[in-house]
């Protein structure tokens, strides 16, 4: 009988206990809540970094010339339609930045500035161009609206595995779709609304303590290209932002 009644006691007592703490002695023995995509990011790529061109300089650097977009598997539509590009008619129709959506302004001689905008999306700016795109992870029912030079992007981070201390490795990929039409080249080679950009973001540390970040972007365009534009573009990584300098979008240079 003594047994009993302790046992009731007991159970009347758990009754008693307020909603809160009941919820904190689950806590200590319970699942820890889940990481945020900044908390688990297996690696780090804020920051400020600067486009390292040391391949493709004639189209990277500077204007090509009408007509100059070998590398690019452009279809004969495609080609018919960078053969008649015309820098003024863009600027007359206000679309001086047609070369610097997703798909084209990271091969321009750009410096990156990524930061979190919250512990869910990353934001990446362009001081070539002056563009902003934002990296959001999970974001896959996300109302699309109009279409942008910047498009929307969806995030999600790669584990490849794990080391010493519960140190992970791995890579961030994002696919953008909605993309307003514009130029994969600034010489006009264009890419339409129905192009997914997939791109694969890898740092690389180096034992000197500089580091490098690695870009395979992967260009998708069922409506100009006869298969899809693999490219990978180098960035290292700067110490400040001293040398950030924000240009406006330019048709002709």
């Amino acid at each position: 009988m003594r047994r009993n009644r302790c046992t009731w006691l007991i159970v009347a007592a758990a009754l008693a206990l307020p909603s809160s703490a009941v919820a904190q002695t689950q806590g200590r023995g319970g699942a820890a809540p889940p990481a945020t995509p900044r908390q688990a990011a297996p690696v780090d790529l804020a920051g400020q970094w600067v486009a390292v061109i040391s391949e493709d300089w004639r189209w990277r650097m500077i204007t090509p010339s009408k007509g100059d977009f070998p590398s690019i598997p452009l279809n004969l539509k495609a080609q018919e339609l960078a053969e008649a590009w015309d820098p003024a008619k863009d600027e007359a129709a206000g679309e001086q930045c047609k070369a610097y959506g997703a798909p084209g302004v990271m091969r321009g001689p750009t410096r990156l500035r990524i930061t979190w905008l919250d512990d869910s999306t990353l934001k990446l700016e362009t001081d070539y161009g002056m563009q902003t795109r934002l990296f959001r992870f999970g974001a896959a029912s996300t109302p699309a609206g109009p279409r942008t030079w910047q498009g929307v992007s969806r995030a999600e981070w790669v584990v490849t595995g794990g080391g010493r201390g519960g140190r992970r490795f791995g890579y961030l990929r994002t696919v953008t779709t909605n993309l307003r039409p514009g130029y994969l080249r600034k010489n006009g080679v264009p890419y339409s609304a129905s192009t997914v950009v997939t791109e694969q973001w890898d740092v690389h540390a180096q034992p000197n303590g500089s580091r490098y970040l690695v870009i395979t972007n992967i260009v998708d365009d069922p409506v100009y290209l006869q298969s899809p534009w693999i490219t990978a573009l180098h960035f290292t990584a700067e110490q400040d932002g001293n040398k950030w300098d924000p240009t406006p979008c330019d048709a002709r240079f």
